[in-house]
């Protein structure tokens, strides 16, 4: 009997709720798909009693897919409805096939509520206990559009919430307030650390929240900015610097703002500074919580990478781009 058909035969005989693998060294990770894209494949890997959470936004309705290609065949994950985790009761077992498992570690369903998701996946005590490796490709998509309100909010956190948040970025960084909730729409303005904000709602993405916003300033601007970097705010304009029209980037910087997103896939990017010659111009874009300066040349309306700053200035790049990891 190989592995697979063993682990269905040991969930058969114990029951779904039966403690026979291993999840005792977590670790989480946050996956945002890129922008406008509605999937994405993580390869990592596992060792021993080590298992890994990946944590996503859904909204109810929507229909989720997850393909675990594992080199260890006794690999496997659980899916999680949004409040529950590992010692809950799964959404679904991928050692199981089911209703929602139409073959070992595949999952495919419509999802019941709204809010985070957790896909947990870990090894069978067996081969934990023997520290076996397992390295693997995990495929999660994301398909369906939302409908026009929140269905089964879980606890009332994409509609509910404070009436106002507060930008909160690593590092003091500007915050991008979108005309849409994507990676890839066009930059409204920027808002400042510490800013307050009213919330209008907030929706899922690109497997991540974003919040409807108005800045408090009179006339005010509304937008969407990634849900992230809001906490609780409260009702004092003058939190922070309000934002402006003369924050929001031209044409050139539009530009290299959907270039850098398209090519890190990383939709927190801002531009820093812009300067123009009779080469065309140059656009320093900052990338992720740290603001990691990339710059980039659009000349005759194409875009060109350039380099990151630090490689052509001799200095270390600040900050991390990939900003989803936990």
């Amino acid at each position: 009997m190989n592995g697979r058909v063993l682990g269905v035969a040991i969930a058969m005989t114990f029951g779904a709720s039966a403690v026979l693998w291993a999840q005792d060294e977590m670790r989480t990770e946050k996956v945002r798909f890129a922008a406008g894209t509605n999937g994405t494949t993580i390869s990592d890997r596992i060792t021993g009693y080590e298992s890994v959470l990946y944590t996503l936004g859904a909204e109810a309705g929507q229909r989720m897919q997850v393909r675990l290609e594992p080199s260890n065949l006794a690999t496997y994950f659980n899916v999680y409805a949004p409040g529950k985790g590992p010692g809950d009761e799964a959404l679904a077992n991928a050692g199981m096939m089911g209703e929602m498992v139409p073959d070992l570690n595949r999952f495919d369903g419509v999802l019941p509520g709204s809010g985070e998701y957790t896909i947990s996946v870990y090894m069978m005590r067996s081969a934990a206990r023997r520290e076996e490796v397992s390295d693997y490709e995990l495929s999660i998509s994301i398909d369906g559009a939302t409908g026009d309100t929140v269905q089964n909010d879980y606890a009332d956190g994409l509609q509910g919430g404070p009436d106002f948040l507060r930008v909160a970025t690593s590092g003091g960084g500007v915050l991008n307030l979108r005309a849409a909730p994507s990676g890839d729409a066009a930059v409204v303005t920027t808002l400042t650390n510490g800013q307050n904000v009213r919330n209008l709602g907030c929706r899922m993405e690109e497997a991540r929240r974003w919040c409807r916003v108005a800045t408090l300033a009179d006339p005010g601007v509304e937008g969407w900015a990634a849900g992230d970097y809001l906490v609780e705010g409260g009702n004092d304009p003058a939190a922070g610097t309000t934002a402006t029209s003369a924050d929001t980037p031209d044409a050139a910087g539009q530009a290299c703002l959907r270039a850098v997103t398209e090519e890190t896939g990383n939709a927190e990017v801002v531009v820093l500074s812009s300067s123009s010659s009779e080469a065309g111009t140059e656009v320093i874009v900052g990338v992720g919580s740290g603001q990691a300066p990339l710059a980039m040349h659009r000349l005759q309306g194409r875009v060109h990478h350039a380099a990151h700053v630090a490689d052509r200035r001799g200095g270390a790049v600040a900050g991390n781009p990939d900003v989803t990891k936990t």
